[in-house]
């Protein structure tokens, strides 16, 4: 009797978990609660520990993994083995969608960054989905566009930029997606380095080079006070 509660309360739990994994999606939480539920039972749930990899580049790419908690890094390997960072994923955010329109390998790789819980759904049920609900393919397409928009402008920041600028840069965006002027980053110098196109050693020197400036002033490896974000911004 106590193993079959014990089940139970598992399996209400884990449906609490993929109902709010989805409700926090932008592509799905316009729709109602029902088409919602809908949606929910037709994903599973899935969780892995700090540095997993989740897949591969080359792997089979099936399904839609969305985020429920912890952050996901998203890259590439470049011929020589050096990593390039394509994107960080928190909860909400999603990847795995190029496959839901045809059947493909991944270019990536995806790892944990911590202990994390997403929310899996295949090809086929969210194709059903895109059909049926015709809203939810215009947020995907709205997705792949902001998608789209950061790459490209992350491509010309590195190419017309100086490190400076985009260090500074960075830490300015930082504190307007914190709202706070102490941040937090939410990624390791090395994963900075390789999402800003230089080297680890070259963002601790320029950090460095604020923090003389009077500009910033660093808590921690991770946490950094902005004391003058508009000469920052002047970089």
């Amino acid at each position: 009797m106590t193993s079959e509660k014990s089940c139970d309360h598992h399996t209400e739990g884990t449906m609490g978990m993929r109902k709010h994994c989805i409700s926090i999606v932008p592509i799905f939480n316009h729709l109602t609660p029902a088409e919602m539920e809908e949606i929910v039972k037709a994903t599973h749930s899935v969780s892995y520990k700090r540095n997993h990899t989740i897949y591969h580049a080359g792997d089979k790419s099936d399904g839609l993994y969305i985020v429920h908690k912890g952050r996901v890094k998203v890259y590439r390997l470049s011929d020589n083995g050096k990593e390039q960072l394509v994107r960080i994923l928190e909860p909400g955010n999603f990847t795995g969608e190029l496959s839901l329109f045809n059947e493909t390998v991944h270019d990536a790789y995806a790892e944990a960054m911590e202990p994390i819980e997403l929310c899996v759904m295949d090809r086929e049920s969210f194709q059903q989905f895109l059909l049926k609900y015709p809203a939810v393919s215009l947020k995907v397409l709205g997705e792949f566009s902001n998608r789209l928009a950061k790459t490209e402008q992350q491509a010309a920041n590195i190419a017309m930029e100086t490190v400076e600028t985009r260090v500074a840069m960075y830490l300015a965006d930082q504190v307007e997606e914190q709202k706070m002027t102490t941040i937090v980053l939410p990624m390791t110098r090395k994963d900075l380095a390789s999402h800003l196109g230089t080297t680890p050693e070259t963002i601790s020197r320029k950090l460095a080079d604020f923090e003389d400036a009077g500009w910033i002033n660093q808590t921690t490896q991770r946490k950094i006070e902005i004391a003058d974000l508009d000469a920052l911004l002047l970089a």
